[in-house]
């Protein structure tokens, strides 16, 4: 069945009420994840079987207190629910609800009720009820609401075919249900008056047009002139706002004294005593240090085994291909350019997959949201909201959604600031680059019996980006001449056991993404660096034969002379000759050309660093060589010194140049794509390039 005959759905619902739980339940795997035209707010959607004969493409909505929009995703929801037109017009809504804030959902399903659109009502987390000491009168409730109306748990996926079968009979009946009608209540002139503007649109349509100043493109010049005369008298506009949603309250509190009942004896609630920990001015601190502590000693201890036997298969299946194949230039490319550029990407999925592991179930149980409101004290001392925190610890991910995930913030202040410094905090894509180095610098040694010294080391990289972006959010709020104009507001959900469906889903998803998109990049780049590394100028024609012919080589043995004639042909390549250009410049870093030249192929996503270095070692290597990309880059030697050339200075300084860097074009474009301006990605890539230099410089000449 394709899309075209597929019910077009709809999620919509307060943050917090499980609508991504229901999601994820409805659709599995089948989702894709683009963006809505004209901003970068993600769109996800997947498809679903409703029954043998019926299947539903399911769109998640961003999540939206009411269709009032204050906000960039509220103002998604209301411009797809209010234009017809729109790719994305539901045939079915589906409004999500809490069971236990009731109340203050139903205020968003009384208004999107009004907009002409067959609705469900899913009131999911039923599986709390009776702890909770909630009874709710569902046929009463489902009579009152005129609606479809269904209990479910997503997270225990009961309900779920209910759910299906109501998605079925409302598309089917299709018919239009409003039961609040609270404009009249307003002002029963007035809204007549608006209703005779046009016959094509609802009420509630045409009052979301004057109030939201939003107008569709099927509406004709006349309407529209019609319906700005209305938008003059503002101060009535929001004095009817404010009547509207007092008798959209009254409705409800009407029906729910009818249909819902809390027995407060009954409830068994933790949560509160929970918070006093979790919240604690002191303890709060300790446990959310404690869990950061676990997280990377876990990235090192349990993705250690399996990144040595992904390292050692791509090892040997270069080898097996190179016996497989006949010699040339395409079988050099496959074994010396895209098998190691690709392996050393994949050798690190372990570890990523951890560090998403735990962050999807901070979130699932609702501690993270117990750190925002902990955190908020400390970052407003430094120019940014309690809200702050959740950017920066996605930033842990990726800094691209972790900058678009500042639009909760209500302040352009202290939105700006978090957007400039959440690159400081180390994602997912640094991964890869301190792994390696810290694998090859620092020793697999215990302290205290079970604290890894490598995982303390990651620990303190990130500790690091972090303290830099705090340090530089200070100077931002002393130094940007911005007014300052905010208010902090944070739901506290319940605590839940996590879904393991929507962990995975969570941790399938980012790590495909990751893998995807920087594959990508290795597989050109990989091709490229070949290409650079495995041919020159006329020079490097002769290079063979100099080193041949050379009197100083005659006592090397075979294997001897072809690994100083890879060298050489190397020095002389294309690429040889870019990385000579940059090393006077990398140099007091502790860096040579090669590792100049990962540094520069790195600006395109700095996961690079790693595949590019492994290309041009492997290119370098004789062609038997089966070494893996961590016995390549051990192996290199600093051929002034005769010592190894990532040692501890070289190793620390690569480490501290890779936590400041702006290394990643596609975080410069999402940034300037927020600001609206060239004027931040610029002061970023600069401001943190100078950082990052002098500080690689300063590790360096001390540890040397």
């Amino acid at each position: 069945m394709n899309e075209g005959t597929h019910i077009k759905v709809s999620l919509i619902g307060n943050p917090n009420t499980g609508k991504t739980s229901l999601f994820n339940q409805l659709t599995g795997l089948n989702q894709k994840v683009g963006n809505y035209p004209g901003v970068t707010v993600d769109k996800k959607q997947g498809t679903c079987k409703l029954s043998n004969k019926k299947a539903a493409l399911i769109t998640d909505l961003p999540g939206t207190y009411s269709i009032n929009a204050t906000s960039i995703d509220e103002s998604i929801v209301l411009k797809t629910l209010q234009d017809k037109q729109n790719e994305n017009y539901p045939n079915v809504l589906v409004v999500v609800a809490d069971v236990e804030n009731l109340k203050r959902n139903l205020l968003l399903f009384t208004q999107v009720q009004d907009l002409d659109i067959p609705t469900v009502l899913v009131i999911n987390m039923v599986d709390e009820m009776e702890k909770k000491g909630i009874s709710i009168d569902l046929p009463t409730l489902k009579k009152e609401l005129d609606t479809e109306v269904v209990l479910v748990s997503a997270r225990k996926n009961e309900g779920i075919k209910e759910l299906k079968e109501a998605i079925i009979r409302c598309y089917n009946q299709a018919k239009h249900i409003s039961s609040c009608n609270a404009n009249h209540k307003v002002d029963a002139d007035y809204f007549e008056k608006l209703k005779q503007v046009s016959s094509k649109y609802s009420l509630y349509e045409l009052w979301l047009m004057i109030t939201q100043n939003n107008f569709p493109d099927s509406i004709t010049k006349e309407e529209k002139e019609k319906l700005l005369d209305f938008q003059q008298d503002t101060s009535k506009l929001k004095r009817y706002q404010h009547k509207e949603t007092i008798y959209r309250y009254q409705k409800i509190n009407e029906i729910l004294k009818k249909t819902y009942k809390v027995n407060s004896a009954e409830a068994k609630d933790i949560r509160s005593k929970l918070d006093k920990i979790f919240t604690h001015k002191i303890f709060g601190y300790v446990i959310f240090f404690g869990i950061l502590l676990l997280i990377f000693q876990s990235i090192f201890d349990w993705a250690s085994l399996p990144m040595d036997l992904i390292d050692g298969f791509f090892a040997n299946f270069s080898k097996q291909t190179r016996a497989q194949l006949p010699p040339g230039v395409f079988t050099d490319l496959l074994t010396d350019g895209i098998i190691p550029g690709i392996g050393g990407v994949i050798i690190f999925i372990p570890q990523i997959t951890v560090l998403f592991l735990f962050i999807a179930i901070l979130e699932e149980t609702g501690y993270m949201n117990r750190v925002v409101f902990l955190m908020d004290k400390i970052m407003r001392r430094f120019g940014m909201s309690g809200k702050s925190v959740i950017p920066l610890i996605s930033g842990t991910a990726c800094a691209i959604p972790a900058i678009m995930a500042t639009r909760t913030i209500s302040s352009w202040r202290e939105r700006l600031i978090t957007i400039l410094v959440t690159p400081l905090t180390t994602c997912s894509a640094r991964l890869p680059v301190y792994a390696i180095l810290i694998a090859l610098v620092i020793p697999d040694k215990r302290i205290l019996g079970f604290l890894n010294l490598q995982g303390l080391t990651l620990l303190a990289l990130y500790t690091i980006g972090f303290t830099a972006a705090i340090g530089a959010a200070y100077i931002l709020n002393k130094t940007l001449k911005i007014k300052k104009n905010s208010f902090f507001v944070v739901e506290m959900p319940n605590y839940k056991m996590p879904s393991l469906k929507n962990v995975f889903i969570q941790v399938w998803e980012k790590t495909r993404a990751f893998v995807y998109e920087a594959g990508k990049i290795i597989f050109a780049i990989s091709i490229i660096l070949w290409f650079l590394a495995s041919n020159g100028p006329a020079s490097f024609k002769e290079v063979e034969k100099s080193v041949t012919q050379n009197i100083e080589n005659k006592h090397l043995s075979e294997k001897e002379m072809q690994q100083k004639i890879a060298s050489k042909k190397l020095e002389n390549s294309y690429i040889g000759i870019a990385g000579k250009f940059v090393e006077p410049i990398v140099k007091p870093l502790g860096y040579d050309w090669k590792i100049g030249i990962g540094l520069i192929a790195s600006f395109a996503a700095r996961e690079v660093f790693v595949g590019t270095v492994a290309t041009i070692y492997s290119v370098e290597s004789n062609q038997q060589n089966t070494a893996t990309i961590k016995q390549r880059m051990a192996a290199e030697i600093n051929s002034k010194t005769g010592e190894k050339r990532f040692n501890l200075a070289t190793g620390m300084s690569l480490l501290i140049f890779y936590a400041f860097a702006m290394q990643c074009m596609a975080t410069l474009a999402i940034v300037k794509r927020e600001t609206k301006s060239w004027k931040w990605p610029l002061i970023q890539v600069f401001g943190m390039g100078i950082l990052a230099y002098v500080s690689a410089f300063i590790t360096y000449q001390i540890l040397n």
